[in-house]
């Protein structure tokens, strides 16, 4: 089986759910990791903190220098991951739907490369 990143796409700026919202759609990716895990396709899922907290690490000249921030002032950023196991694109492509229905954001879906 290969493994496929879901990537949620969360737009910069947007304005959160409501508390109600929020827990409607946490009880969805609740379920929709269960089912992940029923299925057996279930590898790592989480959620990440906004761009703001980010810290970049950068090696120039053998020096590291660490800057606050994201690395990319964006439109959208990395809003959580899961990685799955599936056996071809298609299946990937349904787990993304059903992370999309869990999660009313766009959800991008790529396969790691074969190594």
């Amino acid at each position: 089986m290969k493994q496929y990143l879901l990537s949620v796409v969360t737009p910069t700026g947007a304005t959160p759910p409501a508390p109600d919202e929020l827990e409607a759609i946490m009880k969805g990716v609740s379920a929709f990791h269960d089912e992940l895990k029923a299925a057996g396709a279930w590898v790592f899922a989480g959620g990440l903190h906004a761009p703001d907290t980010a810290t970049v690490v950068r090696v120039t000249d053998g020096e590291t220098v660490m800057t606050d921030g994201p690395f990319i002032e964006g439109k959208e950023y990395l809003g959580g991951i899961c990685i799955v196991k599936a056996a071809d694109l298609d299946e990937a492509l349904e787990w993304g739907r059903r992370a999309a229905t869990a999660i009313p954001l766009p959800i991008e879906v790529r396969p790691f490369v074969d190594g």
